[in-house]
């Protein structure tokens, strides 16, 4: 899967952690403490704070317009990408949510939000909404993939990787493909993000995008190619980007399909994120 005075977004450069030393391939199963209850209270705020990083590289790197608030973070698009709107505190004002609703209504293309507090009603806009959860794994070691995974800086990398989320998630306002529209190249040279790619003998077949922030790790479009699809692809891409900063705590928002692979990996599941769609813009639906 924009708010307050308009500002342009420069989020400090993280220093990653050192990495959590890896189980060699064919060890035992990891184990992942259970996280404290301060930490899970804690992940829908991370995950917020995460997300509207994400999102704002991903708004700079498209070269779309990053509005900062109190209560929001919006990114808004042009006619495919759309609006993006991050809710960071679970009391926007009545004139937050009036900022907010004038962007839905006016943007040009599809318009999502993502509430991790699932605290923001957005059915006067005419917004559908589902629930899925923010989950948390806490400071471990991973394993070592089953398949070849790059971290994909090149251009005809980043095609792959876009392919194979385009098609992963369905994302019918990205067709026909335009090459370096979903991960512009200027992405992988934002502070904290990094996109992977899994390879199945030598095929393209899973990716991900990685952000770390403020000394959390998040991850975004984890895809893999339907016709690839229980190659452990998924797992891979995981594995492989949660390695070098397996020594900071993660946080993610995971889809139904998703929810086990993430538990397999020690996430726990520590509150439901609303998520609010208009396929339409607002002001024509």
């Amino acid at each position: 899967m924009t708010t307050g005075s308009t500002a342009t977004d420069r989020p400090a450069r993280t220093a990653q952690a050192p990495a959590a030393p890896a189980p060699a391939p064919g060890s035992a199963p990891v184990r992942v403490p259970a996280p404290s209850a301060e930490a899970l209270a804690d992940a829908p705020m991370r995950q917020a704070r995460n997300s509207a990083a994400f999102w704002s590289a991903t708004g700079r790197s498209r070269g779309h317009e990053v509005i900062r608030r109190r209560g929001f973070v919006a990114v808004d698009g042009d006619e495919r990408a759309g609006l993006r709107i991050l809710i960071q505190e679970p009391d926007l004002g009545p004139d937050e949510l009036a900022e907010l609703s004038g962007l839905a209504r006016r943007a040009v293309g599809p318009v999502n939000a993502e509430d991790p507090y699932s605290a923001t009603d957005l059915g006067h806009l005419g917004m559908r909404s589902l629930q899925m959860p923010v989950m948390l794994r806490p400071p471990a070691p991973v394993g070592e993939p089953a398949l070849e995974v790059i971290r994909a800086r090149r251009p005809e990398d980043l095609q792959q990787a876009e392919r194979i989320v385009i098609a992963g998630f369905e994302l019918a306002a990205f067709e026909p493909h335009r090459p370096g529209e979903l991960f512009p190249a200027a992405l992988v040279d934002q502070p904290g993000a990094s996109v992977f790619l899994a390879r199945h003998e030598g095929v393209a077949a899973g990716a991900c995008v990685r952000l770390v922030h403020e000394g959390f790790v998040s991850h975004y479009w984890v895809g893999t190619c339907p016709d690839l699809r229980s190659r452990g692809a998924g797992r891979a891409v995981m594995l492989a980007s949660l390695a070098d900063v397996a020594a900071l705590p993660a946080t993610l928002t995971a889809s139904r399909l998703g929810r086990p692979l993430y538990e397999s990996l020690g996430y726990t599941a520590a509150a439901p994120a609303t998520w609010w769609a208009l396929p339409r813009p607002a002001g024509l639906a």
